[in-house]
């Protein structure tokens, strides 16, 4: 797919297309017809905006675009969960999954090109890293999901739930997530609830704190352990950003918040590694004071991984410590596996500048 020199209207907020338009002497007003008919209505050709006057969508067509990734490969799940590989510009391909559910469908979305992070176990790490997504990239997964699963907008809803959890940490593409985010809560966008839109992260302390000052959605920490120890060798950003650390600014993003709300807490179930009952004691004490809910999930294989996924029994076990330590807990089931769209199972096809093959061969030799 080659670069367009036009300008894609799927990179601008509310915000950004009324400055837009204000730049070109149009009202704005005109950021509002745009953004919905974009987002709501789901086009992508300017002649399709009958409230917008002719001579303006005559202009926008001249410049400026609505485009999306491109859709590589469309695979299905025995189970009903939908994977997307999308290309890039450059090239480089994405993965997109959608989890249908009883009364629910969530949307995992992508943030980077491969991961800059090296989590041990999960696959996008062994893809290596290439470069952030646009904010167009980021909500473009999202435009094209809801255009394929719901094409008529009067539908009721399909897609009820974003959460930024896949290929990539959201938190080192900041200013772009962040804006891709404020669309999925913008009403004359997609109108989600602060609380149906959920970033995940591995951690990163500083950018966690600037968070909480720029927008107000749900929050998943990927813990995986219960001890810097262990936790070093699974999540390696927690050398540099400390459990201790890490919990204390999410007591700080969850200050004023309702008491109904509670991060979830991440915890991927790896046999004989960090399933064992003195772990569960340990993570119980180590939580007992962080509003939290703890999601346990089995870990997904991928080729060449040296872990194994805990039996049904140890995480039965693990999770009775927990509940009888007063946590919240659930087991997520495990989805997609069939067509690798599981949690931890996202690769995507990644033109590597980090090198990461030739790191993961040094840990395991």
């Amino acid at each position: 797919m080659a670069k367009s020199e036009k300008i894609n209207l799927l990179d601008y907020t509310s915000e950004d297309l009324k400055a837009f338009f204000l730049e070109r002497g149009e009202k704005p007003f005109r950021a509002t017809q745009v953004i919905k008919w974009i987002h709501q209505h789901g086009v992508d050709n300017f002649d399709d905006m009958t409230n917008v006057s002719k001579s303006l969508r005559e202009e926008l067509s001249g410049f400026a675009e609505i485009r999306a990734p491109e859709i590589a490969i469309d695979d299905r799940s025995n189970d009903g969960t939908h994977k997307w590989l999308l290309r890039l510009d450059d090239g480089n391909c994405i993965e997109t999954v959608f989890i249908p559910e009883e009364g629910r469908g969530t949307l995992c979305i992508s943030s980077q090109v491969g991961c800059a992070l090296d989590c041990t176990f999960c696959s996008t790490a062994r893809q290596g890293f290439n470069r952030n997504l646009t904010v167009g990239e980021i909500i473009g997964q999202l435009w094209l999901a809801k255009n394929i699963l719901q094409p008529n907008p009067e539908d009721d809803r399909v897609i009820t739930n974003v959460v930024m959890m896949g290929m990539g940490e959201p938190l080192l593409n900041f200013e772009k997530v962040v804006k891709a985010m404020e669309l999925m809560l913008d009403d004359n966008a997609y109108g989600l609830s602060k609380r149906r839109v959920t970033l995940s992260t591995s951690g990163v302390v500083p950018a966690l704190d600037r968070l909480k000052d720029r927008i107000d959605v749900s929050l998943a920490i990927s813990l995986h352990a219960p001890n810097d120890a262990l936790r070093d060798q699974l999540v390696p950003v927690n050398r540099k950003y400390p459990i201790k650390q890490l919990l204390d600014s999410c007591n700080n993003f969850m200050q004023g918040k309702a008491n109904r709300e509670k991060i979830t807490i991440e915890y991927v179930m790896l046999d004989g590694v960090n399933d064992s009952d003195e772990n569960a004691r340990e993570l119980a004490v180590l939580l007992r004071d962080v509003p939290c809910k703890v999601n346990l999930i089995p870990f997904n294989p991928f080729p060449e991984t040296r872990y194994k996924r805990s039996s049904n029994n140890r995480i039965h076990r693990f999770r009775d410590i927990l509940e009888n330590a007063g946590l919240i807990v659930m087991t997520r089931k495990t989805r997609g596996e069939d067509i690798d769209a599981a949690c931890g199972q996202l690769a995507g096809k990644v033109n590597d500048k980090s090198r990461r093959d030739i790191h993961f061969a040094r840990i395991e030799s």
